[in-house]
């Protein structure tokens, strides 16, 4: 557990997470994203599939940020901590549902996420995009 990078900013409250991967989104930095996770950490994305562990997280974010997409940051809704587990969320901007995280308190005292569930649809809006993928 614990980044690899002492040098980088840690979040050392759980909400700083969505603002750091906003920060290193924007500025093209897979590495600084993929520093937000665990080691083992899963990820629900793509839509419909998992990526897990820090190293697939890294190398999913170089393939999405290589696009050069803009995060828009998203007020975080209330976190609820227990012990040194948290959850985060945030109502986004996009068409994504909502966003949930659950983030773990390192030894350190800073937080990394460990379960990220970036977008939830309901089942009739992802048959209601397949459709319209196929159209």
């Amino acid at each position: 557990m614990g980044t690899t990078d002492p040098t980088r900013q840690q979040a050392m409250v759980p909400e700083d997470i969505t603002r750091l991967f906003v920060e290193r989104s924007n500025e093209g930095d897979a590495d600084g994203v993929a520093a937000l996770y665990e080691e083992d950490a899963v990820l629900a994305y793509p839509p419909g599939q998992t990526t897990v562990g820090r190293a697939a997280i890294r190398d999913l974010w170089a393939q999405v940020l290589a696009h050069r997409p803009t995060f828009t940051p998203e007020e975080p809704l209330p976190t609820l901590v227990c012990g040194d587990i948290a959850l985060t969320s945030t109502p986004p901007h996009d068409d994504a549902g909502a966003r949930a995280q659950v983030v773990r308190r390192q030894p350190d005292g800073s937080w990394l996420r460990i379960i990220d569930q970036p977008e939830f649809r309901s089942t009739a809006s992802l048959l209601d995009a397949d459709a319209d993928a196929d159209a």
